[in-house]
Order: structure tokens, then C-alpha cells, then sequence
């Protein structure tokens, strides 16, 4: 592996650089943090580890962070969300070391975590978590140079929560994923869209008339649903809280045990953050030709060796499509090998839903440098001011504009005289 960076190809890079700037224009917010950023450079003198997908949206952000002084590496959050023209060009025209290769395996995986980690960072930014649980297993020497990170992700944010309920997490970590202009535009529209994207790219099959099984509801799974509700599927939900199941049903969806829904579905997708939300007696109630895919952040959603060990041939049937063929002849496709369909077999959300995700990336970094001293050991959400700001800045961009309070209407609203 070389020391300065591990890709697939160099000659890549010409159209990674057209498909970054392509990017770019979907991405306002972010531009004007970059152009503050540029000037301002907060985060001079710092190393940061970045382990992200690496798409066009995350080399704005890398970009971003590059001219905002930070000394930068970055790594893939997962094996196959790496767009390697992508890759090639930070490395050739941006000059920020990367360590991304799509299809790797595990073990290259690991390799290029502890790639990143070796630059010795200030600050991590995850996407699900992994250089923060590298560094407290295997690497804690590093810890006490580690000032604090950031986490991208619903499943990162559910790790680094639990560190923190144990006592383990030894920095303060920003959760991004917690912030309205992340969770709700990101995981409801993003993923709303992107999963379906990666479904039919894989596929390419009809979903009017499918009964489509989405597991889980929370803001992932209410954008899939309704994405995939107004495709023409009959959209099912599987749901373990009472409250997000309550929810589904008054929003017209039905509600059932996966159990129930295993035997009826013709494609599933789980998009919970938990394990083997699909497994052996679901796969053995399924129909013949079930598509099966996941759009949560680890590929432990889906019992995959159960899958393995029930089939006796699998086959690659298109790209991204593993067919699992059972004694009884029925045949079971998964997608992607189980990971995120919509970075396996699509390019992930669209730059304009990122656009915020990553003004939150940007501005949580910043925040966290200029508050270190003053942020204990746990998991903190996004500040207000930066959301709202962002918020704002969006609206600007879409050419919206929306009223002000009043100096009257701002002294109702904070008085607890005034009344009827």
C-alpha cells in the first residue's frame, strides 16, 4: 500500500473532477462555507481523519475542510460505497491523501482505517463510527491527542451513544446525523430516493404492483415508504416501537410482525441500524424471487450466512445481484451483498440533500474546535444556531423567503401575562 494514498486508478481522475464540479452546483450552502472558510481558515494547524463515503459530495466537503486549514485524510465508510474517479481525483487535483477502493475487502478495509488514523488526527469525522471504535480498541495511545469528532449516521450515533452510556467514549463527539437539516432532508428524501434508485439500478424491475416491505420507520423508512408508495408498490412496514408503528398506520401504511410481512413481500429493505432484522425463518417463509436489500449503514441488518448456509448454489445473476438458489428450488436475491443499496448500485443521495448534511459536517468541525475545552466526554447534538443557519441558508438559495416576527409578536410570545 502506498503511504500517501491507496486508490484503483489514477487515470480516473478527469471525470471525477467533472463529476465533483457537477456536484457543486447542487450544493449552495456549502459553497458559501467554503468561501468563509477559505478566508477565515478555522481549522488551520489542525489533523483530521475522515472515514466517509467517498462520492462527489463528500470531495466538496473534503474541499471544503482542505481550504478551511485542516490536514486532511480520508478513508471509505464502507466497502462498497467508494466512487473511484472520485477517489482519483482527490488525490490528483485536490491533494487529500485517500484510502478508498470500491469492492474491497475486510481486511483492505481495515487496512486503510488504520491508514487514516496513522496521520495521528485531532478530530475524527465517521460515518457509522468506525475510526472512533478503532481508536478505543486497538489504538488508544492515540486517544489523549484526539480533541473530538463528529458522526454522520443514525447506526454511528447508536454506537457512540452507547460508549458514552458505558463510560468508553474518551472525547466529545458531535452526533451531525441528530440535526433537523441532516435527519430530516437526508435520511427522509435522501435516502427516500436514493434507495429506491439503487433498488431499480440493480434490478430493474417494476415496483407498481410489488407489495414492497420496508423495515423499520424511523426517518429512513418514512422516506422509503413514501417514495416507494408513490412509485405504485403496496408498501408494508415492520416496526418493533409502538410509537413510529402508530405512525405508519395513520399515514395509510399496513403494519405487521416481518413474520407476517416475510410471507407476502416482494422486495424487502431494512433501514433499522440493528441485526439480523431479517433472518432464517423469514428467508424460509419468503416467496420465490423475493428482492432483498438494506439501506442501514452495516450489511448485519440481513442474516447473510444464514442465507449462506440455507442455499445450496449461489450465483451473481446481474451486477449486484447475489442469488441464493434453496433445496426446495425457491430463489432468494439479494442486493450488494447486503450493504447499502444506494451507494452499492447508485451514487447515493443527491448533492442537493448533502448540501446540508455536510454545511453540518463543516460547521459541527469548526464548532468543536472553538468549544473542545469546554465539551465533556459524551455524544452532543448540533447547536440550534448552526441548524437554523443552515436552514436559512437553504431557503436563500431556493430563492424562498419567509416573514419575521414582530417586536410585539417576539414579547407575546416570551411573556406569560399576556393571554386571551
Amino acid at each position: 500500500m502506498s503511504e500517501k494514498f491507496d486508490i484503483k486508478d489514477s487515470k480516473l481522475a478527469e471525470g471525477g473532477r467533472r463529476r465533483i464540479e457537477w456536484a457543486e452546483r447542487e450544493m449552495p450552502v456549502l459553497r458559501l462555507i467554503r468561501e468563509r472558510f477559505a478566508k477565515e481558515r478555522p481549522l488551520k494547524g489542525l489533523r483530521l481523519s475522515a472515514c466517509l463515503h467517498v462520492t462527489t459530495e463528500t470531495a466538496n466537503l473534503v474541499n471544503t475542510l482542505h481550504l478551511g486549514g485542516a490536514d486532511l485524510v480520508l478513508t471509505a465508510s464502507n466497502p462498497l460505497s467508494t466512487q473511484d474517479d472520485v477517489a482519483a481525483a482527490l488525490v490528483n487535483y485536490y491533494e487529500v491523501p485517500t484510502f478508498a477502493i470500491k469492492g474491497e475487502n475486510n481486511v483492505t478495509y481495515y487496512k486503510h482505517i488504520n491508514a487514516a488514523l496513522d496521520h495521528n488526527p485531532h478530530i475524527t469525522m465517521d460515518d457509522g463510527a468506525d475510526l472512533v471504535s478503532t481508536l478505543h480498541k486497538d489504538r488508544r495511545d492515540q486517544l489523549k491527542h484526539i480533541i473530538g469528532g463528529t458522526e454522520e449516521t443514525t447506526t454511528g450515533v447508536i454506537r457512540l451513544r452507547a460508549m458514552a452510556a458505558d463510560g468508553a467514549l474518551n472525547f466529545p463527539v458531535i452526533a451531525v446525523n441528530d440535526a433537523m437539516t441532516k435527519h430530516f432532508f437526508d435520511n427522509r428524501y435522501g435516502t427516500g430516493q436514493s434507495t429506491i434508485d439503487g433498488i431499480i439500478r440493480a434490478t430493474n424491475v417494476l415496483l407498481a404492483g410489488k407489495v414492497f416491505v420496508v423495515a423499520g420507520y424511523g426517518w429512513c423508512g418514512r422516506g422509503l415508504a413514501m417514495r416507494a408508495r408513490g412509485m405504485g408498490a403496496n408498501v408494508v412496514v415492520t416496526e418493533v416501537d409502538p410509537m413510529p408503528a402508530l405512525e405508519a398506520v395513520m399515514d395509510g401504511f399496513r403494519v405487521m410482525p416481518m413474520e407476517e410481512a416475510a410471507r407476502i413481500g416482494d422486495i424487502f429493505c431494512t433501514v433499522t441500524g440493528d441485526l439480523n432484522v431479517l433472518d432464517k425463518h423469514h428467508f424460509e417463509a419468503m416467496k420465490d424471487g423475493v428482492i432483498i436489500a438494506n439501506s442501514g449503514h452495516f450489511n448485519v441488518e440481513i442474516n447473510i450466512p444464514a442465507l449462506e448456509a440455507m442455499a445450496q448454489e449461489k450465483r451473481l445473476v446481474r451486477p449486484f445481484v447475489d442469488q441464493y438458489i434453496l433445496p426446495d428450488g425457491r430463489h432468494l436475491n439479494l442486493l450488494g451483498e447486503g450493504r447499502l443499496i444506494n451507494l452499492a448500485s447508485a451514487e447515493g443521495h443527491p448533492a442537493s440533500v448533502m448540501d446540508m448534511s455536510f454545511a453540518n459536517q463543516a460547521l459541527a468541525a469548526e464548532y468543536m474546535v472553538k468549544n473542545a475545552d469546554k465539551l465533556e466526554k459524551k455524544v452532543y447534538g448540533v447547536p440550534g444556531e448552526i441548524d437554523r443557519e443552515i436552514a436559512r441558508l437553504k431557503l436563500d438559495a431556493m430563492g424562498v423567503m419567509i416573514d419575521v416576527l414582530t417586536p410585539e409578536q417576539v414579547k407575546y410570545l416570551n411573556s406569560w401575562e399576556e393571554g386571551t
